[in-house]
């Protein structure tokens, strides 16, 4: 049995198995002590929908992104154009940091453009910070490359299942692809049988049993959705990040996904990182939240408490819900547009939008003020709220 999930089973394809070959005194230690802003103990436990899980798999340390983009000087009384430009960058994640531990399940939630699919990309090594660090399983997270100690123990699951297929190969194939590189990387390639078994035992939990020889455009959104799950989880991956994978599907399609997704997710005890807008959905599949805008995270809390948020950004987010706002009451909307990234405000980031904000919140940043044992917020008035 591995030491990263639950159940597993002992074969090539299992990550867990070159853990204990190389090291079979226990897991690797970690980087060392903990960096200031470095939410919580490394080795805190957490409880887990009944299981207890203290080893934390992965650390993101106040990480940074941006992007250049071009800005054109004004035009002159003609019309034409001045020739001059201006190099800008947008903030996309901006100082995050926060932990992940082994078999968790964390929601990452905000509106669109705060950042969520970025760092999602850091997280995969999909592409590479500027500032601050990323640990995985105790060490540097290292480069996408076939040499890769992490190729195939981090997946991720795209929001769209089509454009992330090959539209001119099985999707049994596709999947398939998974394993061999798996192999390669441990130079222990799997035989093609072995391949086989383990992509039709993937299909059959996915419930698209015998479909492996088909192409992505004979299958719906939702079955096109359980392929791309199962191409993630075929390698019995330790982290899973799912990047808003059923906001374009239907309710009822939503839900059969979802809990397929569920079901696996306890089932082989992969730590999870979703990325979704959608809060109900959120509460459904994870045990924490973190809470984004704008680059930065706003507010951490457990799943359970985001009916009692501190954060006005969370609480208009929460109260948008039309499950929390419930028949007889109006939607509560979140006056104002998402500022530009290009031209962040100064003090607190959500003051323009806050109907609580004051002369402190324009001038001053907020810290991190930690309310309970893993819940923090940024507000300078989160103790009144």
């Amino acid at each position: 049995m591995c030491q990263t999930r639950q159940e597993c089973p002992d074969c090539q394809a299992c990550p867990g198995r070159q853990d204990r070959e190389t090291n079979p005194s226990g897991p690797r230690p970690g980087p060392g002590p903990e960096t200031p802003g470095t939410p919580g103990p490394r080795n805190q436990e957490r409880q887990l929908r009944g299981i207890t899980v203290s080893r934390e798999l992965l650390q993101v340390r106040t990480v940074s992104r941006s992007f250049p983009v071009r800005s054109r000087g004004a035009r002159d009384a003609r019309g034409a154009e001045d020739a001059g430009e201006e190099t800008l960058f947008v903030r996309a994640v901006n100082g995050v940091s926060f932990t992940l531990a082994a078999g968790e399940c964390v929601g990452l939630v905000g509106e669109s453009g705060c950042g969520k699919s970025t760092l999602g990309r850091l997280v995969c090594a999909l592409d590479r910070p500027d500032e601050g660090e990323i640990f995985f399983d105790g060490a540097p997270l290292p480069p996408v490359s076939p040499a890769s100690p992490a190729i195939g123990r981090i997946q991720m699951v795209f929001q769209d299942p089509f454009s992330s297929l090959d539209p001119r190969m099985r999707v049994g194939t596709s999947v398939a692809e998974g394993l061999e590189s798996r192999g390669f990387q441990k130079r222990r390639p799997m035989n093609r049988a072995a391949v086989r078994e383990a992509v039709h035992d993937i299909f059959a939990r996915v419930g698209l049993a015998g479909m492996e020889k088909r192409y992505p455009h004979e299958f719906s959104g939702g079955q096109r959705q359980r392929v791309a799950l199962a191409r993630a989880l075929v390698t019995r991956p330790d982290l899973v990040v799912c990047d808003e994978p059923v906001s374009a599907l239907d309710a009822s399609v939503q839900a059969q996904v979802l809990n397929v997704m569920r079901e696996l997710q306890e089932e082989f005890g992969q730590a999870q990182l979703f990325i979704s807008h959608n809060l109900a959905v959120v509460g459904f599949m994870c045990s924490r939240v973190l809470v984004m805008y704008l680059g930065e995270l706003v507010e951490e809390l457990a799943a359970q408490d985001l009916a009692h948020a501190r954060h006005p950004y969370t609480q208009a987010l929460y109260q948008a819900m039309p499950s929390a706002a419930g028949s007889d009451k109006k939607l509560v909307v979140l006056e104002g547009e998402l500022p530009s990234p290009l031209h962040l405000p100064t003090g607190c980031h959500f003051h323009p939008r806050c109907p609580r904000a004051d002369e402190v919140c324009r001038q001053k940043a907020p810290a991190w003020r930690e309310l309970a044992p893993g819940w923090r917020v940024r507000c300078h008035k989160a103790d009144r709220i």
